[in-house]
């Protein structure tokens, strides 16, 4: 799966929020992503997060249309935790307690380590701090 990122909340937060410094950025590398065919995949927990952020900063009005894209994308997919990731994702989270990472961060990287994959659209520097490729 070398071909596919992972979008982290704050990818998609940048891919919406016209506000957000990563804007333009992120919209070029989704142009350029759907030139080179290249695939994305997110998690149920990302989806939770980025509803949750959107409302609060007062853009639910963008919630409902990026679930129609999302579910309908045959460039984008949903990679569903179940009781083995979670399982592996409080395990994770328990042992890497030293870091400031969420509980979504850990159960982001359970996903993408399973997937193989390296690349993140994502601000979040927690990512790079687990090895990973931040590309915002």
């Amino acid at each position: 799966m070398k071909d596919t990122v992972f979008i982290d909340t704050s990818g998609f937060y940048a891919l919406l929020a016209k506000v957000d410094d990563k804007h333009q950025k992120a919209k070029e590398i989704l142009y350029q992503a759907a030139q080179d065919k290249q695939r994305f995949v997110t998690t149920d927990y990302v989806l939770d997060e980025t509803a949750t952020l959107l409302r609060s900063r007062g853009m639910d009005h963008v919630t409902a249309p990026l679930f129609d894209i999302i579910f309908t994308s045959k460039a984008c997919s949903v990679s569903w935790m179940d009781q083995e990731r979670f399982l592996k994702a409080k395990t994770f989270f328990l042992r890497t307690s030293d870091h400031s990472w969420s509980f979504t961060d850990c159960a982001s990287f359970i996903v993408m380590k399973e997937m193989k994959l390296s690349l993140s659209l994502t601000t979040d520097h927690h990512f790079k701090e687990a090895g990973f490729t931040p590309i915002l």
